[in-house]
């Protein structure tokens, strides 16, 4: 029995260094994609976790392989195409210190896994399944998640989603909220920022956006990331709120949701949702918030998820 299984996209992250004296632009060479950060968070917490997913047989796809090896993730289903390339990430800050990405994925190895590509035992031996959207942007790797989710979903898995929107690999805005669409109403925990919540809900005020998404389905459990703000969790009839934790300095924002929703998933693994109270979603939050705010001020995502003790001890601190 696995704890967590995910599905989708496994990549290089190239992240942008800062120019040299002679003016050249540097980016360093990262494991990435959004599945895998959260499972080696989820892995330094003590989850046992596997991934499926599609790389290309080339040296960054063996690369990547090894990568999740170093962090005791489950490999036996990640799968290799030998005529199409390890996709690419290229992400580069603007001058307001955002993230911008360009994805080299026309195609790419992540989006040639077929449904029959999947060990079974992954779908049907796991308490919790994982998965986000770019595992749903072409036909072929969109019918095999859909599989996979439905598949795990009628063998008693807990789903969560996060729609982790990266409007440039879609067709149409259209198929992309008709994407999330379908997340929504398979996914029993759901991550999602607040910019991702007003532009499919075309809300502002984040109590009425959720209030939409709710009419979809009454999904169980939602997180909500905000950014230097904090985070909010929604169950039930309540939601909690906790501001963010800004012990350090933001050095590179990649791989930081996808740390906070790790934490949480291997909290509510731990926990349970039949009963969960606003004291123990504050500190699920805060546990989350601080791991969070760790991997911003490190580069490298999924190589640098912080461990547990590392975490407490920050907590402590911040008490």
């Amino acid at each position: 029995m696995y704890d967590v299984v995910a599905i989708g996209e496994l990549l290089v992250d190239f992240i942008q260094e800062d120019p040299t004296d002679t003016g050249k632009r540097l980016y360093s060479a990262n494991p990435g994609g959004a599945p895998c950060n959260l499972l080696a968070m989820m892995r330094r917490l003590g989850k046992e976790a596997a991934f499926i997913g599609k790389v290309g047989n080339d040296a960054l796809g063996y690369m990547l392989r090894d990568a999740l090896i170093s962090q005791n993730i489950h490999v036996e289903n990640l799968c290799f195409d030998s005529k199409v390339p390890t996709t690419l990430a290229f992400v580069s800050k603007n001058e307001e210190g955002d993230r911008t990405f360009s994805f080299y994925r026309n195609p790419g190895a992540d989006m040639m896994l077929e449904y029959e590509e999947i060990r079974q035992e992954l779908l049907t031996e796991t308490r919790l399944f994982h998965f986000g959207t770019l595992s749903m942007t072409h036909d072929k790797n969109r019918s095999g998640t859909m599989r996979a989710v439905e598949t795990a979903k009628n063998n008693g898995a807990w789903i969560s989603f996060d729609p982790n929107i990266r409007e440039l690999l879609w067709d149409s805005e259209a198929l992309l909220r008709e994407q999330m669409t379908w997340g929504f109403e398979m996914c029993d925990i759901l991550k999602i920022s607040d910019s991702e919540l007003q532009w499919y809900t075309g809300e502002h005020d984040l109590d009425r956006g959720i209030s939409e998404l709710r009419k979809i389905r009454d999904i169980p459990l939602i997180f909500l990331t905000m950014g230097g703000a904090g985070s909010r969790a929604y169950y039930k009839e309540f939601y909690v709120e906790v501001p963010a934790c800004h012990m350090w300095e933001t050095v590179e924002t990649t791989g930081a949701g996808d740390a906070f929703f790790g934490i949480v998933l291997s909290r509510i693994l731990d926990e349970g949702m039949e009963h969960l109270n606003r004291k123990m979603l504050e500190h699920i939050l805060k546990y989350a918030n601080t791991g969070a705010a760790i991997v911003t001020s490190r580069k490298g995502a999924l190589m640098v998820m912080p461990e547990k003790e590392e975490i407490e001890a920050a907590m402590i601190h911040t008490a």
